[in-house]
């Protein structure tokens, strides 16, 4: 099927750099679209065109509106909407709009990331568990702002585990808040980014905002706030049945971590991990995933991902040890996380039996 839609005045601006957002549509909606000269060809089956006429139809809608896109804002509601046959553009703009998120725009740059704010705005306790760089932590201080704004909460309290990557607090200088506050210091860097560099301070100072590691949460009820926790991967099992029954009336909860990333001394022990297990099914708490296709760094970023899930699927398949039980003819194999595979194998032929050693020359060599 052909559709011509005819050329309206700034449409151009929706083509991206290079026509890289018409590239998108193209890959991602398996059409063709050809600029001609007073029109714009799209080419493709009914259902397709008629979804990339849509998208022309929003974008017009959008400036006409006075609406306006910035920071790649454009190509990733592309990205949404055709991994979402249900997404609109016009429908991903004006929800972005809805939520007031201080002096930035945030959008969702994926489909899970979408699903992850949708979560959150819906139930009351959400866990997004991903690798770094996927937007966890920044989406979720961006919607504890926009519910502060909108003063649907008094007050965010971000927390996060003051966990030593080799180092060790007591020879850190200064106070104690001083010691734990680098460990804290991405939490400080969404807020200034999202807020103004004095109302961040207004708000820290009135306690509004407060930032502390999970160790000050013990013995409180958050009623009327959001609660944030990040680096989740790094509590204990302790910690985490500690935070997640902090939670008061009126208060939203998010906890953040990636499980491949562990700095525990024991890493089964994780208090993420064995939250998935427990609470996976309770109703109330929604589960976010996210995978290397939701990066948002740079473009190697998600390459070095990939390269780490590679090399971690290799070394589990290469680490298989296999130990023979003694006359029992089962091998077992066990692997670099603890799995372990038992199987039956044909016993080997008897080992020549040694002809025992002539008792006259053993006397001889005693006496000798």
């Amino acid at each position: 099927m052909k559709k011509n839609i005819d050329i309206t005045p700034n449409i151009e601006t929706l083509f991206g750099t290079r026509d890289e957002n018409l590239r998108l549509l193209e890959d991602g909606l398996n059409v063709t679209i050809d600029l001609r000269a007073d029109s714009i060809e799209i080419t493709g089956a009914a259902v397709d065109v008629a979804r990339a006429e849509q998208v022309f139809a929003d974008y017009e809608y959008l400036l006409r509106n006075g609406h306006s896109f910035v920071n790649g804002d454009l190509g990733s509601m592309i990205r949404v909407l055709t991994s979402d046959r249900t997404a609109t553009l016009r429908g991903l703009a004006e929800a972005g709009k809805q939520r007031s998120f201080g002096k930035r725009t945030v959008q969702p740059k994926s489909i899970n990331q979408r699903r992850y704010l949708e979560a959150i705005e819906k139930h009351d306790m959400v866990f997004g568990v991903g690798p770094a760089g996927t937007g966890k932590t920044y989406l979720a201080v961006a919607m504890a702002i926009s519910a502060l704004l909108s003063k649907r909460v008094n007050r965010i309290v971000l927390a996060r585990p003051a966990v030593e990557a080799g180092e060790r607090l007591g020879f850190l200088p200064g106070t104690l808040q001083e010691k734990v506050d680098p460990y804290l210091r991405p939490l400080y860097d969404a807020l200034y980014d999202m807020l103004e560099p004095d109302k961040v301070d207004r708000y820290l100072e009135k306690n509004v905002i407060e930032i502390a590691p999970i160790a000050f949460m013990r013995g409180r009820t958050l009623n009327d706030a959001f609660v944030i926790l990040d680096e989740a991967q790094n509590t204990t099992s302790e910690q985490m049945k500690m935070f997640v029954t902090r939670l008061g009336f009126n208060s939203k909860a998010v906890i953040t971590g990636d499980v491949t990333q562990i700095d525990l001394p024991n890493a089964n022990r994780s208090g993420l991990i064995e939250a998935i297990d427990i609470l996976g099914k309770v109703e109330g708490i929604h589960f976010c995933y996210f995978d290397e296709g939701d990066v948002v760094r740079h473009h190697l970023v998600q390459r070095i991902i990939r390269a780490y899930e590679d090399y971690k699927g290799r070394n589990e398949q290469l680490s298989l040890s296999l130990e023979l039980k003694s006359g029992s003819g089962v091998a077992t194999a066990r692997t670099t996380e603890g799995r372990v595979y038992t199987t039956s194998i044909e016993p080997e032929a008897a080992l020549a039996e040694v002809p025992p050693a002539d008792q006259d020359s053993s006397q001889e060599r005693i006496s000798e």
